[in-house]
């Protein structure tokens, strides 16, 4: 039996005492490596008295100081980081070099987080009214929760407690059971580099131990990245108990393609952004919109790059340019979406399913699929497939393929090929959603700014990463003083 992995409560790796448990899969091969506890309401809140119990000296420790920790934290895992990759590439399937991205996208918020000093200097106004000087200052909001998702075990969880503890706050981890194992190594390093015991933990589970940070009255704010409808009850039910939320969900991106694209770099790219860690990821390229002419050339050049795509098992052959999905009831999903895209009309035109493998094994494979002239009422074009699926939706004008995207009811993403720069600017500005791409196949923005969806994908006021992250993560104090001067008792009189 695979070991059950501990929690990491107060700075210790705490046994499990929980009888169910989620398998972690290696997906290459198909094979079962670890057990996440399906940890509830009383891991929590060991978790949450750990990080309180943590809470007042961390919060008073100078900026300064949290920094120099925050430093010693990314050079440690920097010195980790292929360890760190590879284990990604263990737990999620992702190829080696989608691994390594994943790292270092989080250790970027590190980064980020490491000028903590200069990010949350408050204001100060002298004489803002007759002998009133005002002063603010951005403090902790206290403990802080992250809920993560499997898509990315190092990025998304380094898009939250990085930012969280720097600005002074506790924070508990509840990654996805799926990917537990980079989860509590990050942590352990965090305690490696400095950070006080309890500042950061890490408790595993399912929806009992998210419910459980939701309505616990001493977690302050909750950060979240998963499907809308998981993100929409994690807001939902924060705020109804008084909790700041920031929860990111589901997408449905859309690339377009002008008739003067480059086609050949357009086609690298939307390869890329579709089929890229095996498209589990809310910024994946889902339906490519050649418009006019652009469409049968493009979709000859995506067949072909399909086609000698390889596909396979990511934890031996790097090789592999694309690998698994990240468990049977994944693959199971996806194949389900091949099967119902026929049904409706779609033109598939390069079947995943028949993929050769560069290696056999058991693993959790399903190849690039692209469907052809994919129509607006499909759900190809509708739903979030989570998998290596690409609708081909052929319009006729910008502005069509404009309205179609505009019609989604997500708004994290959207991309467009051209060299018209009248064209990119009007595409720019009517397209709603809060991620724009030109020329640029994954419009993620890098840690410096927000990872800002709209509409269905995302629900909250502030979201992840940059400023908006900051801002999340502190409360404003303002001050207002008046001091009279005596010069005679000044000098003792």
């Amino acid at each position: 039996m695979p070991n059950l992995c501990a929690h990491f409560i107060g700075g210790e790796a705490v046994p499990a005492v929980a009888t169910g448990a989620t398998p972690v899969f290696n997906p290459s091969r198909g094979e079962v490596i670890a057990q996440a506890p399906a940890g509830g309401p009383a891991e929590v809140q060991k978790a949450v008295e750990a990080a309180r119990k943590a809470l007042p000296a961390w919060a008073e420790t100078p900026a300064v100081e949290r920094a120099r920790i925050l430093f010693r934290y990314k050079g440690l895992l920097e010195g980790q980081f292929e360890n760190l990759a590879r284990l990604v590439t263990r737990e999620h399937g992702k190829t080696l070099d989608e691994a390594r991205g994943d790292v270092r996208r989080g250790i970027e918020v590190v980064e980020l987080a490491c000028g903590i000093p200069s990010l949350i200097m408050g204001q100060a106004l002298g004489n803002v009214a007759r002998g009133i000087d005002g002063q603010l200052s951005l403090e902790p909001v206290g403990v802080c929760a992250g809920i993560t998702p499997f898509n990315f075990p190092a990025m998304v969880p380094m898009w939250m407690y990085p930012l969280a503890i720097a600005c002074g706050n506790a924070f508990v981890l509840k990654p996805s059971p799926k990917v537990p194992l980079t989860a509590v190594r990050l942590a352990e390093i965090a305690l490696e580099a400095g950070l006080p015991a309890g500042v950061l933990n890490v408790v595993h589970g399912g929806r009992e131990a998210v419910d459980a940070l939701l309505v616990h009255p001493d977690v302050a704010a909750i950060s979240f990245v998963g499907s809308t409808a998981v993100a929409k009850h994690i807001y939902e039910t924060g705020t109804a108990h008084g909790k700041r939320v920031q929860a990111a969900g589901g997408a449905k991106n859309f690339m377009i393609v002008m008739p003067d694209a480059d086609l050949e770099a357009a086609t690298t790219a939307i390869m890329g952004a579709a089929f890229g860690c095996a498209g589990q990821r809310c910024m994946a390229g889902s339906v490519a919109a050649p418009v006019g002419r652009a469409a049968e050339p493009l979709l000859k050049r995506l067949s072909k790059a399909a086609t000698d795509l390889k596909v396979g098992p990511t934890d031996e052959d790097e090789s592999a340019g694309m690998g698994p999905l990240i468990d049977p009831l994944a693959r199971e999903r996806v194949l389900r979406c091949l099967e119902s895209g026929s049904r409706e009309g779609a033109q598939l035109v390069q079947d995943g399913r028949a993929v050769p493998l560069t290696q056999q094994t058991d693993g959790f494979f399903v190849g690039p699929s692209i469907f052809d002239r994919v129509r607006q009422e499909m759900q190809l074009a509708r739903e979030e497939i989570f998998g290596p699926v690409l609708s081909v939706m052929r319009a006729e004008s910008l502005g069509d393929a404009i309205a179609w995207a505009n019609q989604s009811r997500y708004g994290n993403g959207a991309v467009i090929f051209t060299q018209d720069g009248g064209a990119a600017r009007q595409f720019a500005r009517d397209i709603r959603c809060g991620m724009v791409g030109v020329n640029v196949g994954v419009p993620a923005p890098m840690a410096l700014f927000p990872f800002s969806g709209w509409n269905q994908s995302f629900f909250g006021d502030l979201h992840v990463q940059g400023t908006e992250g900051i801002r999340f993560y502190t409360r404003s104090k303002v001050v207002l003083s008046r001091w009279q001067y005596d010069g005679r008792r000044a000098l003792g009189w």
